[in-house]
């Protein structure tokens, strides 16, 4: 279903519910119910009667009003969702650990000149959001043929003997050249997905909907996720309340407290925060600023909690390599990721570390896809300079002077676009759906050892992401200098299969990325030239 807005200019999104329960409402006091019954209590039963109807209600009454929601929880709602900005994606829908996506990625997808969320403005403001959007996409094609070169010519440096057969390989290199290309693209920009969540998740949504980025597309897109739940289920929602005003978030009451706007705000400090933070990285996209310092300790020791042996037994070492070595346990190479299943796995648990990083918009969507290491991703409108273009500049684009110069001019004449609409008393909110997918997202994430083991290997892939790829090394190289017994273990899927015996080494198939990792040891890959 499409939902209007006199808040935009640009056709309304599309929500509709593809899956989901009949009777979500009834399953969840036939749960409830169950936890006190001595047998299953049936979601036909909840319903059946007058009093159990008047039952039914008092428990949905009382259950919720105490915080035991975890009935709600079984209801699962699958939407398909289109005509949605990316940064709403980024703001809310990926914001948490509780949903399933697949998302039409820019990494492979090109990207028409129609797809953008415009904000409903003045007409002398539309003209200026226009000109910068039009001008932003007309400068993603130019890239996209521009860069088509250099990415042959690095592909070719990786693949010889496929020169032979150019023209079956050049789809392959366009999507390169795409992918550094989509950095200028603004988070405006239209995504479709797929997008499961539970009952609770979706009460969720609907409380803190006014506390994106993106205040007014969530109310749209969310409002027609609960009324789409609604047709089936008038009485779901009977006890959600009012989504939650901005005054009332702690950030509010804090910059309150301290004299400093409001959270949704534009302000004169964010100048001088970003160069703090940026200062404070030392050139690095990630580094490492907190961790368990006795984390080797206390994993072997819960290695051998687990297998009820004493340390004169199992030595310190040999518990590190019992869990950690894919030779000793295979799991950590296997594609299906058991370990929150395999109880010796279950130690890498106790290890923890919080990282302080820096990745574009662009790369910080899919890093954030990594859901079990949460990050504290800023109020945008609080990081945002007025008068400082602020981007991070993909390798192949850096690499290719005439580029280069092209994509930094283009930088400029969109954070200007951006500062004349502030300038004009237009909302950051609207605004802000002009920065470029090369804006920096600065933030601190953390994580246990067993979700950032699944995380790393992933991203040390050659073919993964480039910014998260620099951002992983770092992360490892960091743990390597304070926990080299648990560092030497981690490496690309390829290595760690190589480690394990599984064949064939690369799971990637034909996306394998030319440079056999396995070979060159733990540690020993370095990106190619280019970001190829």
């Amino acid at each position: 279903m499409a939902t209007a807005s006199p808040a935009f200019a640009s056709p309304s999104p599309i929500v509709r519910l593809t899956q989901g329960f009949d009777r979500p409402l009834d399953n969840a006091i036939a749960t409830a119910r169950t936890c006190y019954s001595p047998r299953i209590v049936e979601t036909s039963e909840v319903s059946a009667s007058d009093r159990a109807l008047a039952l039914r209600d008092r428990l949905a009454a009382e259950t919720y009003a105490a915080g035991h929601h975890t009935t709600l929880q079984h209801a699962t709602f699958q939407f398909a969702i289109e005509r949605v900005s990316r940064q709403l994606v980024w703001s809310l829908l990926h914001a948490h650990p509780f949903y399933n996506s697949e998302q039409a990625s820019q990494r492979y997808v090109p990207v028409s000149k129609a797809s953008l969320a415009i904000p409903a403005l003045a007409p002398d403001d539309d003209a200026i959001f226009r000109r910068a959007a039009s001008r932003a996409m007309a400068a993603y094609e130019s890239l996209c043929e521009a860069l088509l070169t250099p990415a042959e010519d690095a592909y070719f440096a990786i693949f010889p003997a496929r020169q032979a057969a150019r023209d079956a390989w050049l789809p392959t290199i366009r999507k390169k050249a795409m992918e550094a290309a989509r950095y200028v693209l603004p988070v405006a920009t239209f995504a479709h997905l797929y997008h499961s969540i539970s009952g609770l998740t979706l009460h969720r949504y609907a409380r803190i909907a006014e506390r994106c980025d993106v205040p007014a597309e969530a109310r749209l897109v969310i409002g027609a996720m609960v009324d789409a739940v609604q047709q089936r289920d008038p009485d779901f929602f009977r006890h959600l309340g009012d989504p939650l005003p901005l005054e009332e978030t702690p950030e509010f009451a804090l910059l309150q407290s301290l004299a400093l706007g409001e959270a949704d705000q534009i302000h004169d400090g964010a100048a001088a925060f970003a160069r703090e933070f940026d200062d404070s990285l030392g050139g690095k996209v990630s580094i490492l600023v907190d961790w368990k310092v006795n984390a080797p300790k206390a994993l072997a020791d819960a290695v051998r909690t687990t297998l009820g042996l004493t340390r004169s037994t199992l030595s310190d070492e040999a518990a590190l390599e019992a869990v950690l070595s894919p030779a000793k346990n295979p799991l950590l190479a296997m594609p299906l990721r058991l370990g929150t299943l395999d109880k010796l796995t279950r130690a890498l648990s106790h290890p923890h570390y919080t990282f302080r990083k820096k990745l574009s918009h662009s790369a910080d969507s899919q890093d954030q896809r990594h859901r079990m290491t949460p990050g504290t991703r800023p109020r945008l409108a609080r990081q945002y300079a007025v008068g400082r273009p602020d981007f991070i500049l993909p390798a192949l684009i850096a690499q290719t002077p005439s580029a280069r110069a092209f994509f930094e001019e283009e930088m400029a004449a969109l954070f200007g676009a951006i500062d004349r609409l502030l300038d004009r008393g237009v909302p950051p909110s609207a605004a802000l759906y002009l920065l470029p997918n090369a804006f920096p997202i600065r933030f601190e994430s953390s994580g246990e050892l067993l979700h950032l083991h699944h995380k790393w290997t992933t991203r040390l892939c050659l073919t993964a992401q480039e910014e998260i790829w620099r951002a992983t090394r770092d992360e490892i190289a960091a743990v390597s200098d304070i926990h080299p017994d648990i560092a030497r273990w981690i490496g690309p899927p390829c290595q760690l299969r190589q480690m394990a015996d599984i064949d064939p080494r690369c799971p990637e198939g034909p996306r394998f990325c030319g440079v056999a990792p396995w070979r060159l040891g733990p540690h020993g890959c370095q990106r190619l030239t280019r970001s190829i």
